[in-house]
This record gives structure tokens, sequence and C-alpha cells, in this order.
């Protein structure tokens, strides 16, 4: 299938390792113009040299944080007419609500909302000047289905979901989409890194948490990340301008309800 992106260029946050690797490398074999984007220079470099080996791939990179006004400023220098967006961030620590401190929930709000709209507050205009645009947002399961332990995910991720819905109504005249990436046991290392800490929060072992990550979700496997990537990469394709303001769960069939 041609995805008809072959020449765009896009910037992917966190896209150094993880989700937003494979999104990265999935739109890179579209023929995308990728800018890959991370807080360790050394893996910035990995993947974008990792990326240019594929076959037609264009990666560059920038070592920034996004949270920073200083950082955003370094991606729309690098790439000011990116015709895709991927807003991604890793998640907290899964914690208690009663041992969130005030600090986490301003750097919450910080990394997984304002950045995100903040970034698509600078690349809007040209979107619709050019009449396309492509954002998404890899945000959390956590959206739709909060958990005790994950409310500083889940809190600021489901604002930046309402406003970028807001958005989407105003923005689909202009051929710009937005939607939401709703991931759940994707087989990276955040999820070695969730069972590490369900281990130590229920007492068990960690190869009982490992079986626990498989055994929550419907296809009884975690994802794989190309999977992820793939539904990314068809979501920012000319294919889909008729999708806008969705969350599509990445959950192995998971998700309880029906909306």
């Amino acid at each position: 299938m041609n995805l008809g992106i072959d020449g765009r260029s896009a910037i992917i946050c966190g896209s150094s390792r993880g989700l937003g690797r494979a999104c990265a490398t999935a739109l890179a074999a579209e023929g995308v113009r990728v800018l890959i984007t991370g807080r360790t220079a050394a893996d910035v470099e990995a993947t974008v040299g990792d990326i240019n080996r594929l076959d037609n791939a264009r990666a560059q990179g920038v070592c920034c944080d996004v949270t920073t006004t200083e950082g955003r400023k370094a991606l729309i220098e690098a790439m000011p007419n990116a015709d895709i967006l991927i807003n991604n961030s890793a998640g907290p620590t899964p914690r208690a609500f009663l041992d969130v401190e005030e600090a986490d929930w301003a750097a919450g709000v910080e990394r997984n909302m304002t950045a995100p709209l903040l970034l698509m507050g600078a690349l809007l205009p040209g979107m619709k000047e050019r009449r396309f645009g492509r954002i998404i947002n890899i945000t959390s399961a956590m959206v739709t289905t909060p958990r005790p332990h994950m409310s500083l995910s889940a809190a600021p991720r489901a604002g930046l979901t309402a406003a970028m819905k807001a958005v989407s109504l105003d923005v689909a005249r202009y051929n710009v989409t937005i939607n939401n990436l709703l991931p759940e046991r994707i087989d990276t290392e955040r999820q070695v890194f969730m069972a590490h800490a369900a281990a130590k929060r229920e007492n068990i072992t960690f190869d009982e948490a490992r079986a626990n990550q498989v055994e929550s979700i419907a296809a009884r496997r975690l994802g794989r990340p190309e999977e992820f990537g793939a539904a990314c990469a068809f979501l920012c394709s000319d294919l889909a301008g008729y999708i806008s303001g969705q969350n599509l769960h990445l959950d192995g069939g998971s998700y309880p309800a029906l909306v």
C-alpha cells in the first residue's frame, strides 16, 4: 500500500528509543524525512544511524528536552515546515495518589500536556497553509481506563486528549488531522520498567510481574513495536485524511468498553 507521504517531513518526539523510535522507523520506510529527538545524545545518534541504513531513509537528530522553551525552539528550527508531528514522552513512575507531590503534578502537566500543545501551536499555521498536517499524540490506555497508581499519567494525558479534540474540529477543513494512539503492553523498555515497579509494589518476582503483563492482555501476548509504528504511519498517511479526533487503542483487544 502506498501511503502517499513520500517526501513529507516529521518531528517525532522521544524517538531515540521505544515507541517513538518504532514510529520514526515506520515513517522513514515510507520515504518521510524524520527528525529524531531525545535527551541522550548517544541514543539520538545511534537511532539516526540505524534509520539512515534503511533504503532511501533520511533521518537527522536533535538532542533536547521538549519540556523546555529552548528544546522546543531547537526542534522547530531544525524542521520548521514539518508536515507531521508525533508527540511522545515517557510516562511517570507509578505511585499512589497520596505519594504524588505538588512538583510532580507541575512536571507531569508540562511533559504530557503543555509541551505537546505548544509544539502543535508552533507547527499548525504552516500545516493549515499547506493544506496537509498529521498530528499524533502517543498517550496511554490510562486515558480511558485509569488505574489508582497511574493518576499522574492519566490526568495530564486526559487533558491533552480533550484539548486536541477541540482543536481537531477546527482544523479538519484544512486537511489537518489529530489522533491519539493509546498503547497498552507494547514490548519496550518501558514494560520492563513497569514490571520492576509492579514487582516492588505487589511483592512478587520480576518474572511473575512479566507473566502478569501478558495475562492482562486479551491476545495473551505483548504488542510488537513495529505493529505500533505501522498504525502510526497509516494515521499519518494521505489515505487517513478522513480520520481525526480519534483514540486508537493498541492493546491486543483488551479495552473493555464499546466507546
